[in-house]
């Protein structure tokens, strides 16, 4: 299984972005996640979307952020709306077989993760 994040880039506080990752191997059986490291933090849970495509976020990005999946081209999105300067992070994708919801802010029971993509929200 790979993963390959990409549409990082710079937003004004209140702007949009959307990254996206792309996915090989079994797309649908898999739970897909994003997390994000702000310079000098510990990885966090950002959103993830479970196999029957029920979304889960952070607090910090409920309502701001929607996660999305495209089974048919093995793909999955990260809309960011509203950005604030706090959402500034390296943004990875993560996916796994993973069922049980209550592990998905566990970073380390991703088995799977892309490379990560900036972004940064100026002020």
């Amino acid at each position: 299984v790979q993963l390959q994040a990409s549409g990082g880039g710079l937003a004004h506080t209140g702007g949009s972005l959307r990254i996206s990752c792309a996915f090989s191997g079994t797309f649908r059986n898999y739970a897909l996640g994003w997390f994000r490291r702000p310079v000098g933090k510990e990885r966090e849970f950002v959103a993830a979307i479970h196999r029957n495509a029920a979304t889960y976020y952070a607090d910090s990005v409920k309502g701001r952020f929607t996660v999305s999946r495209d089974n048919a081209k093995n793909t999955f999105f990260l809309q960011m709306n509203n950005l604030e300067p706090e959402d500034t992070a390296t943004y990875y994708c993560a996916g796994d077989p993973l069922s049980d919801t209550k592990y998905y802010a566990s970073a380390n029971l991703w088995r799977y993760w892309g490379q990560g993509t900036q972004v940064t929200v100026s002020s």
